[in-house]
C-alpha cells in the first residue's frame, strides 16, 4: 500500500506519475483554476492532493477518468481513513477531508468539459468536521515575553521585533505579512492595505502605534542596509535581500515562543487568535473582528467567542447572584432596570 508523505498530516509533493487519459486530466485541470485566479498556493495544494489519489490509482489499474466510480472513490476514502503516519499516528479528519474535497471538483470539472458522462465525487460523503478551537491562546504577559524574546541590538533581531509587533497588531496572516510592500503601509495614518488575501480579496486593517514605531525603527535602521537592487519594495526583507518564507516566518515565530518558556507553541497563526480573542474579551463587537480578520462568514469569527471563556467565567463569577455574598447597590440596580427596559423593548419587537 502506498505511504503518504506526510508533514504535520499533510501529503508533500508526490513524484512523477508515468502519463495516462486519467494523469492526463490533472494540468488542464489545474491550468483552468489558474485562468480564474486561484492563488498559487491554493493551485499547488490541489495538485498535491490530486497527486496522491493519482498514485493510488495508479497502483491499482485505474488510468482513464470512466473507470472512477463512487466505489472507488469511497474505497480511497476508507484508505484514507485507515492509513498510518510513520508515527503510527492516523490522519486527521480535517486531513482526510482535505484530500476528498478536490476530488469533488475535478471530477465536476471533468463533467463540464465532457470528459466523463457523470461526476462521480457528487454524492461522496465528505467526513463530518468539528467545531475545534484554537489549542493555545496567549495572555497579554505571554504576549509581551514573547516580544521581548528579540534581541534588537542585532539589526536581523530588530526585524524580528517589528514582525512580531506587526502580526499581534493587526492580526493578519502569515501570507499576508511576507507580501507588505512599502506602498502599503501608512504608517502616519495607522493602516496596512492587504492586497489580495484570503480568497483574493483586498482589505485595510489598523495597525496599533506601538507596531508603528517598532516598524519605523526598522526602517530606518535595518532595511536600507538589507535591500538590494532592484528593490521590489517587500516590506519585511531576508538576510539576503528578499521576501521573507512562510516557513521561515513560522519557524521564527516558533523559536521565539520557544525561548519564552511559557508552556505553548504554535507560529503566526498563535498570534492572529490571540489578538483576537484579548480584543473580544476587551469589548470589540464580532463584526469588528471580522473585518480585521478578513472572514468572509461571521461564523468563522464566532470561534472566538469560545476562547474567550476566561473572560465569560471571569464576569460569571462577578455577576451571578449565587457567586454573590452582598446585596447589589444602587448603580447595579439602575443596570438591571435598563436591562429589563432593554429586553421588554426587544419582546415588543
Amino acid at each position: 500500500m502506498a505511504r503518504l508523505r506526510s508533514r504535520k498530516g499533510k501529503p508533500k509533493k508526490a513524484a512523477p506519475l508515468p502519463e495516462n487519459p486519467l494523469q492526463a486530466m490533472l494540468p488542464p485541470y489545474l491550468e483552468w483554476m489558474q485562468v480564474r485566479q486561484y492563488s498559487e498556493n491554493t493551485v499547488e495544494t490541489r495538485r498535491n492532493q490530486l497527486g496522491v489519489f493519482l498514485r493510488w490509482c495508479n497502483e491499482r489499474g485505474l488510468e482513464n477518468p470512466h473507470e472512477i466510480t463512487r466505489p472507488v472513490l469511497e474505497r480511497y476514502q476508507r484508505y484514507l481513513f485507515h492509513y498510518r503516519q510513520r508515527n503510527g499516528c492516523p490522519l486527521s479528519f480535517r486531513t482526510q477531508h482535505g484530500m476528498l474535497v478536490p476530488l469533488r471538483g475535478w471530477f465536476r470539472w471533468m463533467t463540464r468539459q465532457n470528459h466523463i458522462l457523470h461526476n462521480p465525487a457528487s454524492e461522496l460523503e465528505l467526513p463530518r468536521l468539528g467545531h475545534h478551537l484554537p489549542k493555545h491562546v496567549l495572555t497579554v504577559e505571554e504576549v509581551e515575553l514573547v516580544l521581548q524574546q528579540a534581541n534588537i541590538t542585532d539589526p536581523m533581531g530588530l526585524r524580528d521585533r517589528a514582525i512580531l509587533e506587526t502580526l499581534y497588531s493587526t492580526g493578519i496572516r502569515r501570507g499576508e505579512l511576507i507580501q507588505l510592500k512599502l506602498y502599503d503601509t501608512d504608517l502616519r495614518g495607522g493602516t496596512l492595505f492587504i492586497r489580495q488575501g484570503k480568497g483574493k480579496k483586498d482589505r485595510v486593517v489598523p495597525i496599533g502605534e506601538r507596531a508603528i514605531k517598532w516598524i519605523e525603527k526598522y526602517l530606518r535602521e535595518v532595511r536600507p542596509e538589507l535591500a538590494v537592487e532592484p528593490d521590489d519594495m517587500t516590506l519585511f526583507l531576508s538576510q539576503y535581500g528578499e521576501a521573507i518564507s512562510r516557513d521561515h516566518l513560522s519557524g521564527m515565530v516558533h523559536d521565539y515562543l520557544l525561548a519564552a518558556n511559557i508552556g505553548k507553541g504554535g507560529g503566526p497563526h498563535l498570534l492572529r487568535h490571540t489578538m483576537a480573542t484579548l480584543m473580544l474579551e476587551n469589548g470589540a463587537g464580532l463584526r469588528f473582528i471580522q473585518e480585521i480578520l478578513g472572514h468572509e462568514k461571521i461564523s468563522t469569527t464566532q470561534i472566538y467567542t469560545h476562547v474567550s471563556i476566561r473572560r465569560l467565567k471571569q464576569v460569571h463569577d462577578s455577576t451571578h447572584p449565587a457567586q454573590l455574598h452582598t446585596a447589589p447597590g444602587a448603580a447595579q440596580e439602575h443596570e438591571r432596570d435598563e436591562l429589563l427596559a432593554a429586553l421588554a423593548e426587544e419582546d415588543e419587537d
